[in-house]
């Protein structure tokens, strides 16, 4: 029931990933010059990696309780680089004396998109494929703020 969605899934993350990469290896001097991008780009990937490595898991025939061992395994290491990359930010804000809502925001954003694949994986290891609708929410939240990164790395980057 689930497999177009991953497919579709693991496809535009494997694009997206790709912009990303591409968007900060042309812009990579620009972006070394703000201390918070190097490690927003990196867990914007890290992100998008998450979404391509839980859809192939997703799509290999096993148990929904093995699933959800898998996504909980990958959404915590995901979880992991995005919570560095948030301390990051808070200090390249706070030596540049940005407000301080800014790096709450990112965080607020980091947990957006991470947390529902850690109650996706929970309920799947429950086995509840209810599970599968929790993380296409992170699928989703993923994409929206991956792609307004994107923007940013590619285009405001240049402004």
């Amino acid at each position: 029931m689930w497999s177009n969605f991953f497919i579709a899934g693991a496809s535009a993350a494997a694009a997206l990933a790709g912009l990303v990469i591409v968007a900060v290896s042309v812009n990579l001097a620009r972006i070394l010059q703000f201390p918070h991008l190097p490690s927003r780009a990196g867990a914007t990937i890290a992100r998008l990696i998450l979404i391509l490595v839980t859809s192939m898991v997703a799509l290999i025939p096993q148990p929904v309780r093995a699933v959800g061992i898998e996504v909980l395994f990958l959404a915590a290491a995901c979880w992991m680089v995005s919570i560095r990359s948030s301390r990051r930010s808070a200090r390249a804000h706070a030596e540049l004396q940005r407000p301080r809502f800014e790096s709450l925001l990112e965080s607020v954003a980091v947990e957006i998109q991470v947390l529902p694949f850690v109650v996706g994986a929970i309920l799947l290891m429950l086995s509840r494929e209810a599970g599968y609708y929790a993380v296409a929410g992170g699928v989703i939240a993923t994409f929206v703020f991956s792609t307004l990164n994107m923007w940013v790395l590619l285009v405001e980057i240049l402004r």
